[in-house]
């Protein structure tokens, strides 16, 4: 067994038999969703969360030890590897200790240290420092090297003092030690740059800010980087910040001098020593931990923010769905007009159309008649209305059409319309509706969104989507990565209607690709409906191993055979034939026969091929085949006289929808074109630390509102119904920062400085990007 596989047991917490059957079977071409539905007794039963976190891991140490083979060889090359230092490469689980470990013996440019070794004054540095009694000046003289550029003893020293500087700084256990001191006592600070005050508006909270590195949340720290960026802030790296005289001797130079064994003991060399770490501490090792430690706050920074929008992503797209209804979605818009679609059950176009009643044009009558004529000759059942501009004002004219024609029984809802533009303007809308004009595209995509959020978000880029933190500070391929991977997962969870579904949906289908999508649709048009899971071997390119992937997860509606209507796989058809042929059923019958069902022992049906796992999958799934996960379709009621925030007051208490969920807290939709904060500290009577704890995007919730600022378009909320409304003006936001910090309220220690105000957050660059998002 690998070390890489006891090695992620370990950091996984199971066991390297678990590992073990997940590699394998992750080699051998399997999919996470595959692995995780129907591999449950190779793996024991680890989720797909788990086996995405192996997987990652996996690729790392892979990397890592790909990286260890390649130095080893190289040191071995130049017949310095001894013993020891091979045992340190071969233990190490870090990519930057093994780097440190090679840093002696990577090749490098000449530098002044280089030189001075050409120089033959090796010698002399290893001497001075191994015995601080000899004399610097007498020792120095006997390394004079007029042609090698050291004419003098002060030119002699200063070059023994560079090589013991590069050697310090290439000490492996050494960096070790000032890393992890560092990381948990140093700290970020950041200052304005100057003249940018005006310009950096925004940024005024980080104009003079210092916050521990380990602590530094996500969104401060990308906020800091972006504020770098642009010009507008300067960071730097405190080592010291329990240190109140600036001319005390760092820590830094402590641990250096104390890890080599120098000390000031009065002897001749020990006062140049003692200068040769302080030049070493701020020359060479301050410098590069600042950069390393600022890579790894935003590495950190990144990942959280990357996983904020991966689980705002999974809420949006699991969201409840209307179901198959004739559905008419509106596109809000005030001089280009409200665009109108109507689509079947099935989401399939039935009529379009402009409507414009507001100014210029104010047709209020002409639009109502619109609408209802289309809702009456399509027999509309909901209106999905777009939450952009004058959504409200949409809503409130739907409300009257539908008030003036008592026969229309539809619902209006108002749905998030995050991505339908870029939708409409995608080459795969363009290929989907040839025909159909770009602004009207948006509206078929809202009226589906509400029918099926999921089969809908599949088609437009997950990071376009706009539900994250900062996501165009952060890497843009390991988002996407983690965005298709949770597009994968929710796609898999609920299942594909194999003779319905959309390319982009199906290519979302563990182990089929976007060619086998669309040979699978090809096929479907030339030869008619899938009666069978089986007829998917006769399409183009799909062979045993993507069947083997995709079939469980492909979904047969009133087939040939009933099984293919819900997750069972049908390489387990067997095991169900085997149910029904000693129970003396069809299989058919057994199908929702959940009291039958109940008398079932799983264990008398496993084999050597299934084991009780699946078994229990099996009859769960017989019970209520197809069951989609998702939660029941709810709306949220927006107050009918509220429309802006000036319709907004203090105290006032609101129904809406939570948009987006930060670190810091959730923004919530009340129906005023722009999103209410709920800070962290707000959102629970109870400490929280992550505000999914409480929510997430999707859910429908109720709100006060505490304070509004029209000038900045911002608005405070609080989910704690019974908090008091501030009797001052000022940032909501700032004061719920305070609130998360009160040990009274919260048993939270008190930050050793204040944080900047949570209103920063929401008001600064996230704010800003988060409505451009929204708008897109």
């Amino acid at each position: 067994m690998s070390w890489i596989t006891q090695q992620i047991a370990t950091e996984l917490s199971v066991q390297p038999q678990q590992v073990q059957a997940v590699v394998a079977l992750l080699d051998d071409g399997s999919t996470v969703p595959f692995i995780a539905r129907y591999r449950k007794e190779a793996t024991g039963g680890l989720d797909d969360t788990q086996l995405r976190n192996l997987a990652q891991r996996l690729t790392y140490l892979r990397e890592l030890d790909d990286r260890r083979q390649v130095i080893l060889a190289s040191i071995k090359d130049q017949g310095k590897l001894s013993d020891d230092l091979r045992d340190a490469i071969l233990t190490t689980q870090s990519k930057t200790e093994l780097e440190d470990l090679y840093l002696p013996f990577k090749p490098k440019r000449r530098t002044k240290g280089q030189i001075a070794i050409e120089a033959g004054l090796e010698p002399l540095a290893d001497r001075l420092l191994a015995e601080p009694t000899t004399d610097p000046e007498a020792a120095a003289a006997e390394f004079i090297n007029v042609d090698a550029g050291f004419a003098d003893t002060k030119a002699v020293l200063e070059g023994a003092r560079f090589i013991l500087m590069e050697k310090f700084a290439e000490n492996a256990a050494l960096l070790k030690k000032i890393r992890e001191y560092l990381w948990n006592n140093a700290e970020v600070t950041s200052t304005v740059a100057t003249g940018k005050e005006v310009e950096g508006a925004k940024y005024r909270d980080y104009f003079e800010f210092s916050e521990a590195v380990k602590k530094i949340p996500s969104h401060r720290a990308l906020a800091l980087f972006r504020g770098r960026n642009e010009g507008i802030l300067q960071l730097k790296l405190n080592p010291d910040p329990q240190q109140d005289d600036p001319k005390a001797r760092s820590y830094g130079e402590q641990l250096i001098a104390a890890h080599l064994s120098i000390q000031d003991s009065g002897r001749a060399a020990d006062a140049w020593l003692q200068q040769t770490v302080a030049w070493t501490w701020r020359i060479k090792i301050l410098l590069h931990m600042e950069t390393e430690l600022f890579a790894s706050i935003r590495e950190r920074a990144e990942t959280d923010a990357i996983q904020i929008f991966a689980n705002n992503l999974k809420d949006l797209m699991m969201a409840a769905p209307a179901g198959a209804k004739v559905t008419m979605g509106l596109d809000p818009g005030v001089r280009t007009g409200i665009k109108v679609a109507v689509v079947d059950n099935t989401g399939k176009v039935l009529g379009t159309n402009t409507v414009f009643p507001f100014q210029p044009q104010n047709q209020v009558d002409k639009s109502m008649r619109t609408l209802a004529g289309m809702c009456k000759q399509h027999k509309v059942e909901l209106i999905s209305i777009g939450n952009g501009t004058y959504s409200r004002e949409t809503d409130k004219l739907v409300a009257e059409m539908l008030k003036a024609n008592p026969d229309i029984k539809a619902s209006k809802v108002i749905v998030n319309e995050a991505g339908a533009s870029v939708y409409s303007a995608s080459e795969l809308a363009a290929q989907e509706f040839p025909d159909l004009d770009v602004s009207l595209r948006g509206a078929v995509s809202i009226a589906r969104r509400l029918q099926d959020p999921l089969a809908e978000l599949v088609k437009i880029e997950p990071k376009s989507i706009g539900v994250g933190q900062y996501q165009h500070d952060v890497s843009q391929a390991q988002l996407a990565q983690s965005l298709d991977a949770v597009v994968e997962d929710c796609v898999n969870a609920v299942g594909v209607d194999l003779n319905t579904a959309s390319v982009a949906l199906l290519a979302r289908v563990a182990g089929l690709t976007r060619t086998m999508a669309q040979n699978i649709v090809a096929h479907r048009d030339t030869n008619g409906r899938f009666a069978t899971r089986q007829q998917l071997l006769k399409v183009a390119r799909m062979g045993p191993k993507s069947f083997e992937q995709a079939a469980g997860f492909l979904r047969i509606m009133h087939g040939d055979t009933p099984l293919d209507a819900s997750a069972v796989h049908p390489e387990a058809y067997p095991v169900v034939e085997r149910i029904a042929q000693q129970a003396n059923k069809q299989v058919a019958e057994l199908i929702g026969d959940s009291s039958f069902l109940k008398q079932l022992r799983a264990e008398d049906y496993t084999d050597d091929q299934f084991g009780l796992p699946t078994v229990q999958d099996i009859l769960r799934e017989l019970d209520k085949p197809g069951r989609d996960p998702r939660p029941e379709f709810k709306t949220a009621s927006f107050k009918e006289d509220v429309d802006t925030m000036a319709d907004l007051k203090p105290g006032m208490t609101l129904e809406g929808v939570v948009s987006n969920v930060a670190a810091f807290g959730a923004f919530v939709d009340i129906g005023v074109h722009q999103d209410g904060l709920v800070h962290v500290s707000a959102l629970s009577d109870k400490f929280i630390s992550d505000p999914r704890e409480v929510v997430k995007a999707g859910d429908i919730v109720k709100v006060k509102v505490l304070e509004v600022d029209l000038p900045r378009k911002r608005i405070g909320l609080t989910m704690r119904l019974t908090d008091e409304v501030p009797a001052a003006t000022g940032a909501p936001a700032a004061r719920a920062e305070k609130r998360s910090s009160s040990p009274a309220q919260h048993k939270q220690k008190p930050a050793t400085k204040p944080a900047p105000a949570a209103n920063s957050a929401m008001g600064s660059a996230f704010a800003d990007a988060f409505a451009k998002a929204k708008k897109s």
